[in-house]
């Protein structure tokens, strides 16, 4: 079966990737917004719906519950769940369209979905996929502005 949806922990994956928004700290709008900005782009160019949860006790006064960017759902969960809370919900709800991919580092999270009959990947293995995708994308986009160039010029 396909990938139907990715499900990441959003603060699992900012505490993994100390190079997005050096500096800030990983519960931070700016690093939140940092994280959704890349994330929008890697759903672009994988065509993967990408869903975001964030713990609700880490969530900003006036945040929405919900933000969703085209590419990407970002959820913040209410404060009697976590994000984990709500992963394992959406893996199992999704099961009879396919797989999903869990992206954490939390290990009883991974075992969890992956008994659910689902996939899970750790944070690192993620931010290398992320950076293949989007290096992948740059390329196309410079070899393809090249050609169009040289097509214009003649």
């Amino acid at each position: 079966m396909a990938v139907v949806r990715i499900l990441v922990d959003g603060y699992s994956l900012l505490h993994a990737w100390r190079d997005l928004a050096p500096g800030a700290p990983r519960h931070s709008d700016r690093a939140r917004e940092a994280l959704i900005r890349v994330l929008t782009q890697y759903a672009d160019s994988v065509g993967t719906p990408v869903t975001l949860f964030f713990d609700g006790a880490g969530a900003p006064k006036d945040a929405p519950k919900n933000i969703s960017p085209d590419a990407l759902e970002v959820v913040f969960s209410r404060d009697s769940k976590t994000a984990d809370d709500l992963i394992e919900r959406t893996a199992y709800r999704l099961k009879p369209y396919g797989e999903a991919l869990a992206v954490t580092n939390d290990f009883a999270e991974r075992d969890t979905v992956i008994s659910m009959g689902g996939l899970a990947q750790s944070c690192e293995e993620f931010i290398s996929d992320i950076d293949r995708v989007l290096k992948e994308r740059d390329d196309f986009v410079k070899v393809y502005n090249r050609r169009e160039a040289n097509r214009y010029k003649r």
